[in-house]
């Protein structure tokens, strides 16, 4: 098994492109089933119960993606670490690295569980959540961030796979979580008549039924990446380089998130069916970034293994095949999302007023996402190479600074919507070109960490 699984996993060698598309379609499939959860609530909600309801948990990405990206980044820590060990064929420092990460996890989800219960009414109302869809709003998020434990876990776990190199397992979790969740939505909300509550039951059960599996598969793995729950514990040198790594992609995950909690704010402005349009709108991006996304994560597993090998060269190709990938997926996808634009939004809410918000927001924005395309690939060769530091700052600098700059002056010249809208693809834009200058300035090599 573990000759077999090695070179199933190991990205050292072989077509740079191969290596990079085999990993990722598995996670892009992966990232598309975990984005039904919130995308099935929407559907559901917005056509078993109302507008007001798809507006409501509409509104809770924002902040939802605020805690669960912050641990995303220190995911994205450990994953580094951990594939550059794996990398260099170093067993021990595996061994240590996931030991350290599973005990992060189970402290630092509790933290975010009951920090996030009781910030629940200040984020709402900083959000300026009109009264008609506030109560529905802290109904599904005080529900969502009880059962939040499973979801870290579950990714946590996830991020310890792909940082070996297997995204198929995640998969095969993700497909029996989602279905799960698809049939519990339909139960509680279409048959028990539970509305919001009911879709947030059924994801927490379904983020739950993940966990289990992912841990169970880690607990009787046989390389060196298997949970031994006796050995669980806080390595403090560990712990830092943790913290090190996945800190700044944490801070700057979870600040970016945080900012389109203002983002929604000036979308609130402009009523319930915007919000339903914007809401609709923010489920079909996110299923159209996925395999940006994804071959961006593929580029960061490739280049931290191949960094740890030592194998410069193939570092700095992985970049350029990466971006070309990105390039070819985007026309694919731009295209027949702007025509079908309309059709795509009918799918959560058939008022024309959100059909119209929903329509616009969509063909708007879809022309930019080869911008993303550079953002993401140029900092997922940065972070896999261990600095996550000079991405966090221009990030931040381009998605929040930038961007609330932009709207705070953009609100105060125009009432159209048009221009707030696109304070998002004009952070893309500025987001790549710092990233490029940045990227050609740079020696990859002396941020190796394994060894």
């Amino acid at each position: 098994m573990a000759a077999t699984r090695k070179k199933d996993t190991l990205m050292t060698e072989g077509t740079i492109w191969k290596n990079i598309l085999l990993f990722a379609l598995p996670l892009m499939l992966g990232n598309i089933f975990q984005q039904l959860y919130n995308t099935v609530d929407s559907i559901v909600v917005g056509n078993f119960v109302g507008k007001e309801a798809l507006a409501a948990v509409g509104t809770t990405d924002s902040i939802i993606n605020t805690f669960i990206v912050f641990f995303s980044g220190l995911a994205t820590g450990s994953g580094i670490i951990i594939s550059q060990y794996f990398g260099e064929k170093n067993e021990k420092g595996v061994h240590d690295a996931v030991h350290t990460t599973i005990a992060l996890t189970f402290l630092m989800s509790l933290i975010c569980t009951v920090c996030a219960i009781l910030l629940v009414p200040a984020f709402l109302h900083m959000m300026g959540t009109p009264k008609d869809v506030f109560d529905q709003s802290a109904v599904y998020l005080r529900i969502y961030f009880a059962g939040s434990m499973g979801l870290l876990f579950y990714n946590m776990g996830a991020g310890i796979l792909r940082a070996v190199g297997d995204s198929r397992r995640p998969l095969y979790f993700l497909i029996f979580s989602a279905l799960l969740n698809i049939g519990l939505d339909l139960f509680f909300v279409a048959y028990l008549g539970l509305g919001v509550a009911g879709v947030a039951w059924a994801t927490i059960i379904s983020q739950g039924a993940s966990a289990i599996l992912i841990m169970a598969a880690l607990s009787r793995e046989t390389e060196s990446y298997r949970v031994i729950w006796r050995k669980v514990r806080i390595n403090p040198v560990m712990t830092r380089k943790i913290f090190q790594i996945g800190l700044p992609s944490a801070l700057q995950m979870a600040v970016t998130s945080f900012s389109n909690v203002f983002v929604q704010s000036y979308i609130n402005h402009f009523g319930s069916a915007a919000m339903a349009g914007w809401s609709s709108y923010g489920k079909i991006d996110k299923f159209c970034l996925l395999p940006i996304q994804s071959i961006s994560m593929g580029v960061t597993t490739f280049v931290g293994q191949n960094l740890g090998a030592r194998k410069l060269d193939r570092v700095k190709r992985s970049t350029r095949v990466g971006l070309m990938i990105c390039f070819g997926i985007a026309l694919v996808i731009i295209i027949p999302v702007w025509l079908a634009a309309g059709s795509l939004v009918r799918l959560f809410n058939q008022s024309p007023d959100v059909l119209s918000y929903g329509t616009l927001f969509v063909r708007l924005e879809m022309p930019f996402y080869f911008a993303l395309c550079i953002n993401q690939i140029y900092a997922g060769t940065l972070r896999g190479v261990g600095n996550t530091k000079a991405p966090m700052v221009i990030m931040m600098s381009c998605f929040i600074v930038f961007r609330q700059v932009y709207l705070f002056f953009v609100s105060h010249i125009t009432e159209s919507i048009i221009w707030v809208a696109l304070g998002y693809p004009f952070g893309w834009i500025l987001c790549s070109l710092c990233l490029v200058l940045y990227f050609r300035h740079t020696n990859l090599e002396k941020y190796r960490v394994a060894g």
